[in-house]
């Protein structure tokens, strides 16, 4: 599979910035904006950056506001697809809201799990956890998909920037042998370690900021099927 650009919060955040401009690709407006520039602009640069409000930066480009009952069936499929993810070992599971306000899905695989300190092959464990998770994925092919790999402080930003990226593609990678369509992964970005989640002057917040997250969320078919209904 082609190799996504590796993207610094930094770049994401410039991006949200430059998300009227016409020379703009469409892969950054759809992938990182989602239909609604203005809800991503509305959560701020500074909020882009931080791991809670990265959700705003998830959803397929539609154009047009989501209705309610769209959304309940929406809904329910994350919930059927969050039940099953949760059932993996290695997986926490999130739900979080996309740019178009549709529930969708943050899965954190620790990268302790998933990788040897450094490293971005993944282990025996780890290719056992995402056979699993492929089949969730195989199983809602109208759901989008983007991956961030993320490391903790040790090492330079260019390591840390080229290891994280590694990371996120490794998954992906895997994932495609596993009968995920390509199409489905709109992003593959390495977040170096910009966007920690714990302390990383402690061993125990390191590990816990080594970690790739993906996220699935309603592509625009999945939102027109629910709208058909």
């Amino acid at each position: 599979m082609k190799q996504k650009k590796g993207l610094m919060a930094v770049v994401l955040s410039g991006a949200i910035l430059l998300a009227g401009c016409s020379s703009m690709s469409k892969t950054v407006k759809g992938g990182l904006l989602g239909g609604s520039a203005g809800a991503a602009l509305g959560a701020g640069v500074g909020a882009l950056i931080g791991h809670d409000a990265k959700s705003a930066a998830i959803g397929a480009g539609i154009g047009t506001a989501v209705g309610a009952t769209t959304g309940v069936i929406i809904g329910k499929k994350m919930d059927k697809a969050a039940a099953e993810a949760a059932a993996i070992e290695g997986a926490k599971v999130d739900s979080i809201r996309d740019a178009n306000n549709l529930k969708a899905l943050k899965v954190t695989f620790d990268s302790g799990i998933l990788f040897k300190t450094g490293k971005s092959t993944l282990n025996t464990s780890a290719q056992a956890a995402l056979t699993k998770f492929a089949k969730i994925l195989v199983e809602n092919p109208t759901m989008d998909i983007a991956i961030m790999g993320h490391t903790d402080n040790v090492g330079s930003l260019e390591i840390n920037q080229k290891l994280s990226q590694d990371r996120a593609q490794s998954v992906a990678d895997f994932l495609e042998t596993k009968n995920v369509t390509a199409t489905q992964f709109k992003e593959i970005i390495g977040m170096n370690f910009s966007d920690p989640i714990a302390d990383n002057s402690t061993a125990a917040g390191k590990a816990a900021n080594r970690r790739v997250e993906v996220y699935m969320y309603a592509s625009e078919k999945m939102i027109k099927d629910a709208e058909a209904q």
